[in-house]
């Protein structure tokens, strides 16, 4: 029985993934960013917080603060203030710091290139980890679970779990490796531009006609 589901689940996926690629070719990150610290800044400022305000934040962010010394020795309450607009800012400001500062004094002002490595930053969780390492250093070790892709599937029946690791599991066994980059950017162009959280009709939505169950089901964002 287990065995059929996951027949089942692998055999939509699979479909999904074909309308994806048809609806959203060239889904890429939409964070601006010119190098590997910029990229983390902006995946960190992304929590809870649009891309595109981030964006707003980060064209003034990026003028202001062009080292990840700059970062390191700031006032963290000037800091607080220019990340202020994509919320939980103290928080964010901390954790920031706190890993520019790490990055300078244990690898030399570089973004670590290994998840383990990038996971023991502070404010650093598998999401942002995936994000870097697969835009900065071409490195796939999993999916990046944001809260599109969390909606997605559970809405399609592609796991039974909240949990956002768990989520990242289950997606792993069904989307093919050389896809999970980019299938997480097209799921989240999907549900940006066309199934977003609010409810709506979504029966003649392409993907709804692959699976209908998921034209009424609505997963709770959080």
């Amino acid at each position: 029985m287990h065995n059929m589901k996951e027949q089942e689940r692998k055999k939509r996926m699979r479909l999904l993934l074909k309308k994806l690629q048809e609806l959203f070719p060239r889904a890429r990150v939409m964070l601006r960013h010119k190098n590997t610290w910029e990229l983390l800044v902006a995946v960190m400022l992304s929590a809870q917080c649009t891309d595109k305000k981030v964006n707003e934040v980060t064209q003034q962010l990026f003028k202001k603060y062009k080292t990840v010394r700059a970062y390191a020795q700031a006032p963290i309450k000037e800091l607080e203030r220019d990340i202020f607009q994509t919320g939980f800012y103290h928080t964010k400001a901390k954790h920031i710091q706190e890993t520019a500062q790490i990055i300078l004094k244990k690898y030399k002002g570089k973004v670590p290139s290994t998840m383990e490595e990038l996971l023991s930053l502070p404010g650093v969780a598998h999401k942002t980890a995936n994000i870097v390492l697969g835009n900065a250093f071409g490195i796939v070790e999993g999916i990046a679970v944001d809260t599109h892709v969390r909606r997605f599937a559970l809405k399609f029946g592609l796991t039974q779990h909240k949990n956002t690791d768990k989520i990242e599991q289950d997606l792993m066994k069904l989307i093919p490796q050389k896809d999970w980059l980019k299938a997480s950017y097209q799921i989240i162009e999907y549900g940006r531009n066309i199934c977003p959280a609010r409810k709506h009709a979504c029966e003649n939505h392409s993907l709804s006609k692959i699976y209908p169950l998921a034209a009424h089901t609505w997963p709770k964002t959080v």
